[in-house]
């Protein structure tokens, strides 16, 4: 009875176990959320994205006054010549955004051995085009054949009023 009740409780981990210990995970997200802010779009695993991206809502919060903001975005990125492309470009293009700074989409499993769920990880307002395709106005559906045929009884009825 002892050994399936420790294997139900989780002893405070939280986080997920992702790579050979908890310094590796952090040295690991710390590259992800790099790549993140230097290309504005990165493709991962669907785990390390949603975990990444906890961590890059925080890091684009803060503007450069901020001095916590500055040590946090210090240690999480790696290359220190993006800390001024994170508060000079990114922070003023969310300065009216109200809600999240990221965007995530799924991709297909990949196709080799492991079949791991993949994800698109990008900042909104990014220059590439966007992941989803722009919505187009069905012409099939029952409301717009109701409106195209009141469309054309209405032109038939003034063209013959005019004639």
């Amino acid at each position: 009875m002892r050994l399936t009740l420790r294997a139900l409780v989780s002893h405070g981990r939280l986080a997920r176990r992702m790579g050979l210990g908890p310094e590796s995970r952090i040295n690991m997200l710390r590259n992800i959320l790099t790549g993140l802010v230097r290309h504005e779009r990165i493709e991962t695993t669907w785990a390390r994205a949603d975990e990444v991206r906890f961590y890059a809502e925080k890091v684009s919060g803060g503007g450069d006054v901020d001095e916590k903001a500055m040590k946090m975005a210090s240690f999480w990125l790696t290359e220190k010549d993006l800390v001024p492309k994170l508060f000079k470009v990114l922070a003023p293009r969310f300065e009216n955004h109200s809600q999240g700074y990221t965007r995530m989409a799924r991709l297909p499993n990949r196709e080799n051995l492991d079949r791991a769920k993949m994800a698109v990880l990008e900042y909104k307002g990014n220059p590439f085009p966007p992941l989803y395709p722009v919505k187009r106005e069905n012409e099939l559906t029952l409301i717009n054949q109701l409106l195209k045929g009141y469309r054309e009884e209405k032109t038939k009825e003034l063209t013959a009023k005019n004639n």
